[in-house]
């Protein structure tokens, strides 16, 4: 990964970091790569009901693409308006939908391609137009012919809740407690990060009050009301909590946003993980850097990560190249802020917020 991350920097003119790479595998970025055929569908007309939002009511397949380099390629799909697919800011709203590595067809729901047309902006009721394409990635992308759908979304009048999660980690502050945001009916979704020394109890709360609480029933996994017994996390470090009131389930999956580059310990091997503030919504780390480079990369691997465009609009953009230059060694004090969706329906936001600021 740092072998292509070099190629497209040398070929962007950004030679401080072509000393970073290391890798001898033949690169791709200057042979031609097409996709063989065309993406298909099952159908490309959807009259989408909240009575079939549980069911698969789209398949979507494409051909594998072949790059020179033997590695696993990365699919993703990408949803737009068709206004939004030309000019210089082509497919920068699109949803994408991160299929995974040499995975050659994607189910979805009727409640994930609902979500998707109206958060483009399609009216209920009435059909509209939706681009997709796929995009194949290894050091560089590729996309598909754009396939069109006319799709005519449901509006769902479902109140989103949240969930609560007063614990060890935070003094058990109903006030202050984590929320997670319901994601779907019944099915609640956050992040939260336990520091050394702080401890692994917490429950789940319906209200920042505790007249409705659960605590675990017969295993750590399973919620139960009432119960005074605490569920337990596995350990420090950060998580993605995920809770089903439907199922009476929940899980907790290591998951943490991090720094990496060669101003970084890590240099270009290991992400430097950063701590989530629940209460500002923000990842944050305070380290020693060198002079060099710092990219955001997801749980210390390149297949969601975050690039600097060396301009000055506090943004950083979804694969991109690009990095942020530390100039002078010293204490730095790193945010970084993502909106927080769930990239199972819509994929990872095409740009990011940070701060970078030496104390």
């Amino acid at each position: 990964m740092k072998k292509y991350i070099t190629k497209l920097f040398l070929l962007g003119s950004l030679l401080f970091l072509g000393t970073s790479c290391e890798n001898d595998a033949e690169l791709t970025t200057l042979k031609t790569v097409t996709f063989p055929s065309n993406l298909e569908a099952t159908t490309t007309n959807l009259v989408l009901t909240e009575a079939s939002e549980d069911e698969p009511v789209e398949l979507f397949s494409w051909p594998a693409v072949t790059f020179p380099v033997g590695t696993p390629v990365t699919y993703s799909l990408q949803f737009d308006l068709i206004t939004d697919i030309t000019g210089p800011t082509a497919w920068q709203k699109a949803k994408i939908v991160v299929v995974g590595e040499d995975v050659l067809s994607k189910a979805l729901l009727g409640k994930e391609i609902n979500k998707i047309a109206l958060d483009l902006g399609l009216t209920p009721d009435l059909p509209g137009k939706l681009i997709v394409r796929v995009e194949a990635r290894l050091d560089h992308k590729i996309y598909s012919e754009n396939l069109t759908l006319t799709v005519t979304p449901y509006l769902n009048v479902y109140v989103f809740g949240e969930l609560y999660m007063p614990g060890s980690y935070q003094g058990w502050n109903i006030e202050t407690a984590a929320a997670l945001p319901e994601i779907e009916k019944g099915i609640y979704q956050g992040y939260m990060s336990v520091l050394p020394g702080a401890g692994l109890g917490f429950k789940l709360n319906k209200e920042r009050n505790w007249e409705f609480f659960y605590g675990a029933g017969d295993t750590n996994s399973d919620l139960k009301r009432p119960s005074d017994v605490d569920f337990v996390l596995p350990g420090e470090g950060s998580y993605l909590i995920k809770v089903n009131t439907n199922t009476l389930k929940w899980t907790a999956t290591p998951y943490s946003w991090g720094i990496v580059g060669d101003a970084t310990a890590g240099s270009w091997d290991n992400s430097t993980p950063m701590s989530y503030d629940h209460v500002t919504k923000t990842w944050k780390i305070t380290t020693s850097l060198v002079s060099g480079n710092v990219k955001f990369r997801l749980n210390n691997a390149w297949t969601i990560n975050y690039g600097h465009k060396n301009v000055t609009d506090g943004l950083v953009y979804l694969d991109d190249p690009g990095a942020y230059y530390i100039g002078e060694a010293g204490t730095y004090e790193i945010t970084f802020k993502i909106e927080e969706v769930d990239p199972a329906t819509n994929g990872y936001p095409p740009t990011a917020t940070y701060t970078i600021t030496k104390i």
